[in-house]
């Protein structure tokens, strides 16, 4: 069994090991709130040493306040109890506490989602990331029903011209706030990656080694399939889009190489399964481990030289798979 197939389904035991725990999460959750992995986890392949990413999710209570934004079902006393009982349930299943001391498990209802969609405030509230990992890289924890309902409902914001174009539909809207997610991630590296010492520079180039696998990963493999959808009929519909998200990011390229109209990719997909197979299996040890490995100078060429080519492999296959169509240009230019 090679590294990927092995995280998927340890990934799986562990997530199902987590919600036999959470029954004060799960009672308060119900029917008025979801709780997603994203990062590893959302991605189905979690080491032995990923720590959870989570957002919660609460369905419109249908108040808007004075500037039209209706707030969460889920009470503010009540998701502190489901942070509780998610922090103590890590805990006891050896799972890494959340990452800079809980700072980013957010709590968003799903109006904000929606309501911030194209605003310029939409990255300062981080509703940008928390609405495009929920389609991009998500797993429910908790509440999969109100997950599913979400889901649809940030869709159909993404989608609302598609009745008067659906013979010819490109989603433009979602292809350019992946780009711009993208593009954040890039932003965010480069201001907060510390250029000296020498410990916090390898930490800087463990940060662009990930960001340049996963996270690449989880942009252009959605940007990929997408373009696929439209090659093969011209349009792409809601449903397309919501089976694309029931697949993770390396499912989304395992299925794309099955494709018998995409064989012209085929090459340039089985590089990305391969070189992010040895991504994997370099990253499953611990973050103090890699850093060391970062500071020899070396291996940490070595490295990013890895990346560079999985980037360049990604290139070919949206080259590929675009075919110079509209909807590959409107992603270039």
């Amino acid at each position: 069994m090679g590294e990927l197939a092995k995280r998927r389904s340890q990934t799986a035991a562990r997530l199902d090991r987590l919600r036999g725990k959470l029954k004060t999460a799960q009672r308060l959750a119900s029917g008025v709130a979801c709780v997603y992995a994203t990062g590893s986890f959302g991605r189905g392949e979690a080491g032995r040493h990923s720590d959870l990413d989570l957002f919660i999710l609460g369905m419109r209570d249908g108040k808007p306040d004075q500037d039209g934004k209706e707030g969460s079902l889920l009470s503010h006393l009540d998701e502190i109890c489901i942070v509780a009982d998610l922090i103590a349930a890590t805990r006891r299943l050896g799972i890494p506490d959340f990452s800079d001391d809980g700072r980013y498990v957010a709590h968003f209802s799903v109006h904000d989602l929606t309501k911030t969609l194209g605003m310029p405030e939409d990255d300062a509230t981080n509703t940008l990331t928390a609405r495009l990992l929920l389609l991009l890289e998500s797993c429910p924890v908790l509440g999969s029903a109100v997950y599913r309902r979400a889901v649809r409902e940030v869709l159909d914001a993404y989608w609302r011209d598609f009745s008067d174009h659906r013979a010819n539909f490109i989603p433009a809207f979602l292809a350019n706030d992946i780009l711009r997610l993208w593009r954040t991630f890039c932003v965010n590296y480069e201001a907060r990656s510390a250029r000296v010492p020498k410990v916090q520079k390898a930490k800087g180039k463990l940060k662009n080694y990930k960001l340049k696998h996963s996270r690449l990963l989880t942009c252009f493999s959605a940007l990929l399939y997408l373009l696929a959808v439209y090659r093969r009929r011209g349009t792409v519909t809601p449903d397309d889009a919501l089976l694309m998200i029931k697949l993770t990011p390396t499912e989304r390229l395992e299925w794309l190489w099955k494709q018998p109209y995409l064989e012209d990719a085929r090459p340039a997909i089985t590089a990305l399964l391969e070189q992010y197979e040895r991504f994997l299996e370099t990253t499953r040890v611990d973050s103090n481990a890699l850093v060391r490995r970062f500071t020899n100078r070396k291996t940490g060429s070595q490295y990013l030289e890895a990346a560079n080519t999985f980037g360049d492999a990604m290139f070919e296959a949206l080259h590929i798979i675009g075919g110079g169509s509209r909807f590959h240009r409107l992603l270039v230019v």
